[in-house]
C-alpha cells in the first residue's frame, strides 16, 4: 500500500516538476527570441532608413558603410537592393532562395519582421526584411539574414538552470512525498497489524496516536474496542472454565448419592433406571472433562499466538523436542485399550536423522491421547498405525486408520466444537476431542491436517515447521526409535 500511494504522488510531483518546467522554459524561449527580434527590427528599420537616403541622392557609399560595420559588429550578412543596384555585406549570397523570396515580397511592400521562438538546441539562422520608399512607390527592400546563435546560448544556460532547479524540487517533492506517506499510512499500517493481531489472539497492545487528526481518533476508537473485546473474551472464557470447574464438585456430590441409592435398590427395574442415571452423569463428567481441556488448550493457543506474534523469528519459542518418544511412550500407554477395542497398533521407526519440533512434550502427548482415543473408538477392529515423519519442511505426526473414515464436508467441520458425525451418535463421545488438538497444535506452532487414509480410512496429521535452530544430538535420547 505504501508503494502504490507513494508511487501515485510520485507520478503527481513529477508532472508538477514537468508543467511548471515548461512553462518557466516557454517563457524564456519567448523572451529571448522577443527581445532578439526587436533589436533586429530596429537595426532593420534603420539601414532601411539610410538606403531611403541612399536612393534619393543616388550616393550608397554611407550605406554599404554602415552595412559593413553592422555585418562586422554582429556577424550578419546583409543584402539591400536600391532601384536596379544591389548591395551585400557579410556571407549573405543575394541568390539565395530565401533571399530572392524576399526581395520579391518587398517589391510588393510585403514586409516580414517576425522570428521563429528559438530553440536551444536549433540551428540555421533566419532572413527577415522590409521595403522602403514613398508613400505610393517602393524604392527597394533590406533583407537581413538574423543569426540567433547568442540568443541560443542564452537559452540553454537558461535551461540548464532550469534543469538543475527542477530536479532539485523534485527531490524535494518526492522526499516530502514520503515523509507524507508514512506519516498517514503508518497509522494505517499499525492498525492493519493491531486488527490481524486482534483476530489471531484476541488481544493487541494499545496503539500510539500518531499522524492526521481522523487516524489519531481512529486508533483511540480502535484501542477501546480491542480493550473492550479482548476483556469480553477473556471473561467468557474465564467463565465456561469456572463454571465447568464448579460443577464438578455437584457433579461428584450427586454421583455419591446415586452410588449410596444403588445399595438401597431391589428391583432389577430399579438398578436398570439408576444404570441409565449413572451413564448420563458419566457423560455429564466428560463433557465437563472436555470443557475444561478445552478451556485450557485455548488459553494456551492465545499465549502461543501472542509469543509467535511477538517472536522475531515469527516461531514458538518452547524447547526443541524429538516427538518420536512421545509418541512411543503413548502407544505404549494405550496398548491395552487398543486391544479392547480390537485394533491393532502399528508405529513407524522414527526418522534419521531425528526431527526436531518446538512443542511442549505433555502436550503433544495430550494431543496424541486424543488422536488414538478417537481411532479406538470410532475405528474399532481397525489398523492404527502412528508415524514421525520429515516432508520437505515440516515434521508429521500422524496417526491413521483403515476404518471407516470421513467425508471431505465431515473432516471440515471435525473441529469445530461439540461436533460429530451422525453416523457416530450411539458412540458415546463429546465432540470436543478434535477441537481441543486442533488448539493445541495452534498453541505449539503447529496446524491439524484431516485428510483421507489410503485405501480407505482417517489420517489426522499434526504438523510442525522443521526446528533449524537446534540440533538433533542436543536431545537426550533423540533419534532413538521403538
Amino acid at each position: 500500500m505504501r508503494l502504490r500511494v507513494l508511487g501515485v504522488l510520485s507520478v503527481l510531483c513529477l508532472v508538477v516538476v514537468f508543467l511548471i518546467s515548461g512553462t518557466i522554459l516557454t517563457s524564456a524561449s519567448r523572451e529571448l527570441t522577443q527581445e532578439l527580434q526587436i533589436n533586429r527590427a530596429a537595426s532593420l528599420n534603420r539601414l532601411a532608413q539610410v538606403a531611403f537616403d541612399a536612393a534619393g541622392d543616388g550616393d550608397t557609399v554611407r550605406l554599404q558603410r554602415e552595412m559593413d560595420t553592422y555585418s562586422g559588429l554582429y556577424g550578419e550578412g546583409i543584402v539591400v537592393r536600391v532601384q536596379q543596384a544591389t548591395l551585400r555585406s557579410g556571407d549573405l549570397d543575394a541568390g539565395r532562395p530565401d533571399v530572392q523570396d524576399a526581395l520579391s515580397l518587398a517589391r510588393l511592400n510585403v514586409s516580414n519582421t517576425s522570428l521563429e521562438p528559438l530553440e536551444p538546441f536549433g540551428t540555421g539562422s533566419h532572413v527577415i526584411f522590409r521595403p522602403f520608399g514613398s508613400a505610393s512607390q517602393v524604392l527597394g527592400a533590406v533583407v537581413l539574414d538574423v543569426h540567433a546563435e547568442t540568443a541560443r546560448q542564452k537559452l540553454q544556460q537558461r535551461w540548464l538552470g532550469v534543469g538543475v532547479a527542477a530536479l532539485a524540487l523534485a527531490a524535494v517533492l518526492l522526499v516530502g512525498a514520503a515523509r507524507v506517506t508514512g506519516w498517514v499510512l503508518r497509522p494505517v499500517l499499525r492498525l492493519d497489524s493491531a486488527v490481524h493481531e486482534l483476530e489471531r489472539t484476541g488481544r493487541t497492545e494499545r496503539l500510539p496516536e500518531e499522524g492526521p487528526p481522523e487516524l489519531r481518533e481512529l486508533s483511540r476508537s480502535f484501542t477501546a474496542m480491542a480493550r473492550t473485546v479482548s476483556a469480553s473474551m477473556e471473561a467468557q472464557r474465564q467463565l465456561i472454565a469456572d463454571t465447568s470447574h464448579q460443577l464438578r464438585n455437584p457433579v461428584g456430590a450427586l454421583r455419591l448419592r446415586l452410588d449410596l441409592l444403588q445399595l438401597e435398590l431391589e428391583s432389577d427395574r430399579e438398578h436398570d433406571a439408576a444404570d441409565r442415571a449413572v451413564a448420563e452423569l458419566e457423560r455429564v463428567e466428560d463433557i465437563l472433562d472436555g470443557v475444561l481441556k478445552l478451556a485450557a488448550a485455548e488459553h494456551r493457543a492465545s499465549e502461543g499466538s501472542l509469543r509467535v506474534a511477538g517472536s522475531p523469528q515469527g516461531h514458538a519459542t518452547a524447547p526443541p523436542i524429538d516427538p518420536f518418544p512421545v509418541l512411543q511412550g503413548e502407544i505404549e500407554r494405550v496398548a491395552p485399550l487398543a486391544d479392547q477395542a480390537g485394533c491393532r497398533l502399528v508405529l513407524v521407526p522414527a526418522p534419521h536423522p531425528a526431527a526436531l519440533i518446538a512443542c511442549r512434550a505433555a502436550e503433544l502427548a495430550q494431543m496424541l491421547d486424543e488422536l488414538l482415543g478417537n481411532a479406538f473408538k470410532y475405528a474399532p477392529g481397525a489398523t492404527v498405525t502412528a508415524a514421525v515423519r520429515l516432508e520437505r519442511e515440516a515434521v508429521v505426526v500422524e496417526v491413521s486408520d483403515d476404518g471407516p473414515g470421513l467425508s471431505a464436508a465431515e473432516r471440515a467441520s471435525a473441529a469445530a466444537r461439540f461436533w460429530r458425525s451422525p453416523r457416530h451418535a450411539s458412540v458415546p463421545g463429546t465432540g470436543l476431542g478434535m477441537t481441543i488438538v486442533d488448539e493445541l497444535a495452534a498453541a505449539n506452532g503447529g496446524r491439524l491436517v484431516l485428510a483421507e487414509a489410503s485405501p480407505h480410512g482417517l489420517s489426522a496429521r499434526i504438523e510442525f515447521h522443521v526446528n533449524a535452530n537446534a540440533a538433533p544430538d542436543a536431545m537426550p535420547g533423540g533419534g532413538t526409535g521403538a
